[in-house]
């Protein structure tokens, strides 16, 4: 089930692929699913990618099919700047739709007794883990390990890519929790925190906007038990809190530039010795 909006012009930037209807033995409906590719993608036939798996895909590159009618994240602009002014690592970005009305159910851990649903976030996991990231890496060039791939997503998009990461973290090495619905049923995300035997190897990128309410008053908790665990500040885990930003895709618009740089930043390569020979 996908939210279209004909009356609006499409904003793709870049080298945009389309699996439409990917299909799931875990879960009852099918899927579209968007694939930003790199700028060299085509002309470099060796190199492999990082990937980045953002759920809500129809809200991150195309405001044509975004939830609010021309107001996406921009993450395929923001994407290829960044990739050619060097500023961070050519990757991979893997937009997952969501299917309406199952939302709720698959980005969701648990059952919320208040309201009545949720729950099946392991099954969703299944169909990343078992089917979707399988699909992807023998379609294109991707590089595999955990530190090559991220998950990430907000609201209950944020929710769900912590608990699949702190349940796998060798599948996913990277995490974008963004504006996360840490509030779901009695902040069950806090108590998987600190319910950790050991920190598992995870770079998080960790935010809110301070005018969403509610919500924020999860995320300082949040915080503190990652810290406890071991995590460092501005080391493995970034933490900000957006000043006036609200509970919307223009706000997590503007976080997808420190997401990018935090999660995959440019490394430098070490230069190989070749002594006469070079």
């Amino acid at each position: 089930m996908t939210r279209t909006h004909p009356e609006k012009i499409h904003t793709l930037t870049g080298d945009i692929r389309f699996h439409q209807a990917f299909h799931s033995r875990f879960l009852e409906h099918d899927r579209d699913v968007i694939v930003y590719l790199p700028p060299g993608y085509r002309k470099t036939r060796m190199k492999r990618y990082p990937v980045l798996y953002l759920h809500d895909g129809q809200n991150l590159f195309d405001g044509a099919t975004s939830f609010i009618p021309g107001r996406d994240w921009q993450v395929d602009e923001t994407a290829e700047r960044l990739i050619r002014t060097g500023q961070i690592e050519p990757l991979i970005i893997v937009g997952v739709y969501n299917t309406g009305l199952d939302r709720v159910d698959e980005y969701t851990p648990t059952p919320d007794e208040r309201l009545k649903k949720g729950g099946s976030a392991d099954l969703y996991g299944r169909m990343l883990i078992e089917e979707l990231k399988p699909f992807m890496d023998s379609r294109y060039r991707t590089l595999e390990g955990s530190e090559n791939t991220g998950l990430g997503g907000s609201s209950l998009g944020g929710l769900v890519s912590l608990y699949l990461g702190l349940k796998n973290p060798h599948v996913f090495g990277k995490l974008a929790i963004i504006s996360p619905s840490a509030w779901w049923d009695h902040r069950m995300i806090i108590h998987e925190v600190e319910s950790l035997a050991a920190k598992p190897d995870l770079r998080i990128w960790l935010d809110i906007g301070t005018a969403e309410g509610e919500a924020v008053k999860a995320l300082p908790p949040l915080r503190d038990a990652l810290l406890d665990k071991g995590w460092k500040l501005d080391e493995d885990l970034k933490y900000f809190e957006a000043a006036d930003a609200s509970h919307d895709e223009r706000a997590w618009a503007e976080r997808v530039d420190p997401v990018l740089r935090f999660l995959f930043p440019k490394t430098k390569k070490k230069r190989r010795w070749l002594g006469s020979f070079r």
